[in-house]
């Protein structure tokens, strides 16, 4: 398996910290083999201000605030994809803004939350829900194993 990022900043944001290209890669990565992924894949990841994820959210959730992150899986049907040697997963949308001040409202390190926010996003990409109890349990457990791979802290504990 080969998980390839593209990655746009297009937030402007002066936060005190952003992932890397490899950050994004390592997680992206971490979480597919966790989920046992063969395929060669490629997400997109876009890096957006507060006023954007605003209007992405209004757009495409009927929700009136900004979510820190945003999954738009691409289900492409595969005759559309047989022929490529990276089949596209899907976009992912963060809000670094949020991302950081989340973090410190929670007293998360800013890496973890981001490395959560990656995981569970490409959760989401490959199908993965939480809306029901029963999902979000199965989802949450291979979160936290992914995470937990990667040197950091289950996320839903409370401090």
């Amino acid at each position: 398996m080969k998980v390839t990022i593209e990655l746009i900043n297009d937030s402007k944001c002066s936060c005190s910290w952003t992932p890397s290209l490899s950050d994004f890669q390592n997680w992206a990565s971490k979480t597919l083999e966790g989920i046992e992924l063969t395929d060669s894949v490629t997400v997109s990841i876009l890096l957006v201000n507060f006023e954007d994820a605003c209007q992405l959210n209004l757009q495409y959730r009927n929700k009136v605030h900004a979510s820190n992150v945003l999954s738009f899986p691409a289900n492409l049907p595969e005759k559309m994809t047989k022929h490529l040697d990276s089949k596209p997963l899907g976009d992912i949308v963060i809000c670094p803004e949020i991302v950081q001040r989340e973090a410190k409202e929670q007293e998360k390190a800013i890496n973890a939350h981001w490395a959560h926010l990656l995981v569970h996003s490409i959760m989401h990409l490959k199908g993965f829900q939480h809306e029901v109890n029963s999902e979000a349990a199965v989802m949450e457990k291979h979160e936290i194993k992914v995470l937990k791979k990667l040197g950091f802290p289950n996320p839903y504990l409370v401090v």
